[in-house]
């Protein structure tokens, strides 16, 4: 119970405060529209609807502050390297910023929901109130114009409509009903194009619909400018008893029961975006102009397992281990910018990325590259490419712990080419000021050749820990997940030749799958007092197996073992 505190307690507390921040908006905001009593003669008009309308509009506000603040990707990176302002356990929520921002998403189209459907019913509520017979109250409320009398509309349905069926295109006339329509549109294409599916595969369908979010943004500030629901003024409650003035045909006859006066509300929606929305210009500002700084190109390296290496060079850039940036090249798209994991250490004089052919983009890219051609490729025939970042991820905390697990999957491998080429380096320089003590890295692929790339890096750092001594400081199990034990029979004929014979390490490759408990029992029995840091850079399902080892196998004694579970997330 310790261990699942520390790993997801304050995930846990900041989405109930999320939660109960919602209940409360929503709650609150019902209560007012259904007993308040500025609002008895418009809930006469509208109904029940009037409240469901009003609640959800109140939790929208909210959610839609919140909506931008996860993905100022800059204002994210200042905070998680301010030790001042972010210790460890704050920086690891941060880590998990897209999580929330989907999270926050799904609450803004559920309350889009609400609000649509009950504002349809609330339109057909005073369509009929116009085609009520004469002596309804809701008919003399509807009557209510403004005019020299001083009286003032309810209804915002201004005139008898003679075809009550046709009564919702009435809404269509008004610009709230417009720019209802227009937001509802934009957030269903928003968030059908945000699937797993959509983003894998039609990655610029999922980019350009989603910026469609300058448009809801836009609507969603002039949506509430028409003021069409509409409540009774303060001044004309003091003068006009809604008790007393029950019987409408009085009204307007003596000064006992003036016509009621009704305003509508100010709108507020702006004064909850304008913050958030300040942030995320400025923050796109700053991105457009560290993109158009300079990026020389030093090298391009083409792997196996249609992987290729991209070394660059660019004035003023500062990175930490496992950052990543967004890489943009003129010469494949204008628009398009693709997050990539930087595989260099902050040790090194450039800065480089591997890409893995996956899609369009990456296809493209490897083609200008000049990747396709057999000749040797001038550096100045080299395209332009822009960059933006770096950005923190959760591997930068990797020395912060004296123990770290590292798993990366496929080309997940990516940010711990960079931890281990960093380890390297401070090896070379001054082991004694590192932290951390202990390196398990797990290695999982399904094909031989995705070893191949990776395999160069892992034998320096082998060879390099070996001459000083410290070939225990980092242990290492690559597993063949592609093949089972019956298609590996060639390859253990060769088990006990000195190297492995498919990567060339000392540590011979595995074939299947990691029995992860296991694995964290072997670890906790070997590290019976310390924080673990466990980091991964692959899919869901490994996450989720990877987080329930880290609760189970954690030490129920403050003083025993404990297993930290981080996540990169993109």
């Amino acid at each position: 119970m310790g261990n699942w505190f520390i790993n997801e307690g304050p995930s846990v507390f900041v989405i109930l405060v999320w939660l109960a921040i919602n209940a409360y908006l929503f709650v609150n905001a019902f209560l007012i529209y259904n007993d308040g009593i500025r609002y008895h003669y418009s809930r006469l008009i509208y109904g029940e609807a009037l409240a469901w309308a009003r609640a959800p509009a109140a939790c929208l506000n909210f959610n839609c502050m919140l909506i931008l603040l996860p993905v100022c990707r800059n204002l994210l990176s200042f905070l998680r390297g301010s030790s001042v302002c972010c210790g460890r356990n704050l920086r690891r929520q941060l880590d998990r910023n897209l999580t929330f921002h989907k999270m926050v998403a799904w609450m803004i189209a559920l309350h889009t929901t609400i609000h649509t459907a009950a504002h349809l019913f609330n339109v057909e509520r005073c369509v009929d109130a116009r085609v009520e017979a004469n002596g309804t109250i809701q008919a003399a409320l509807s009557d209510l114009e403004d005019n020299d009398k001083g009286e003032t509309y309810l209804n915002f349905v201004r005139s008898t409509i003679p075809n009550p069926i046709g009564g919702l295109n009435v809404a269509f006339t008004f610009l709230a009903g417009l720019t209802g329509v227009v937001i509802t549109l934009a957030l269903i294409l928003i968030i059908t194009s945000s699937t797993e599916t959509i983003r894998r595969s039609y990655f610029e369908v999922f980019w350009f619909t989603h910026h469609l979010f300058i448009v809801f943004f836009i609507g969603l500030v002039i949506h509430g400018v028409g003021r069409i629901v509409r409540g009774q003024t303060d001044e004309s409650l003091s003068v006009h008893n809604i008790t007393l003035c029950s019987n409408f045909t009085l009204w307007g006859r003596n000064s006992t029961c003036p016509n009621p006066q009704f305003a509508g509300n100010a709108p507020v929606t702006w004064k909850w975006v304008l913050g958030p929305m300040i942030l995320y210009v400025l923050e796109r500002l700053l991105r457009f102009w560290r993109s158009n700084q300079k990026v020389v190109v030093t090298k391009v390296v083409t792997h196996p397992f249609k992987t290729y290496e991209i070394q660059m060079k660019k004035k003023g850039f500062k990175m930490e281990v496992g950052q990543y940036i967004f890489v943009q090249c003129p010469a494949v798209s204008h628009l398009e910018w693709h997050p990539f994991t930087l595989t260099s250490a902050p040790e090194e004089d450039h800065f480089s990325i591997h890409i893995r052919i996956v899609g369009d983009w990456t296809e493209g890219l490897f083609k200008a590259c000049g990747c396709d051609k057999t000749e040797f490729q001038e550096a100045w025939k080299l395209p332009k490419i822009a960059v933006d970042g770096p950005f923190g991820t959760a591997s930068e905390d990797v020395f912060s712990y004296e123990v770290a697990v590292l798993v990366g999957a496929g080309i997940g491998v990516t940010p711990f080419a960079s931890i281990l080429k960093s380890v390297w380096y401070k090896y070379c320089n001054n082991a004694d000021t590192l932290r951390l003590k202990k390196i398990y890295f797990y290695w999982l692929c399904r094909d031989t050749q995705a070893f191949e790339w990776f395999a160069d890096l892992l034998q320096s750092v082998e060879t390099q820990l070996q001459e000083r001594n410290h070939a225990d400081f980092l242990s290492y199990n690559i597993y063949l997940t592609g093949w089972d034990e019956s298609q590996a029979t060639h390859f253990t004929v060769h088990h006990d030749q000195e190297k492995d014979v498919i990567t060339g390490l000392k540590q011979k490759t595995l074939y299947g799958r990691p029995n992860w408990e296991n694995e964290f029992k072997n670890i906790a029995s070997t590290h019976p007092s310390s924080r673990v840091g466990v980091f991964l850079c692959g899919p869901e399902n490994l996450a989720t197996t990877l987080s329930k080892q880290s609760i189970s196998n954690s030490s129920a004694d403050p003083r025993g073992v404990h297993f930290i579970f981080n996540k990169e997330n993109f």
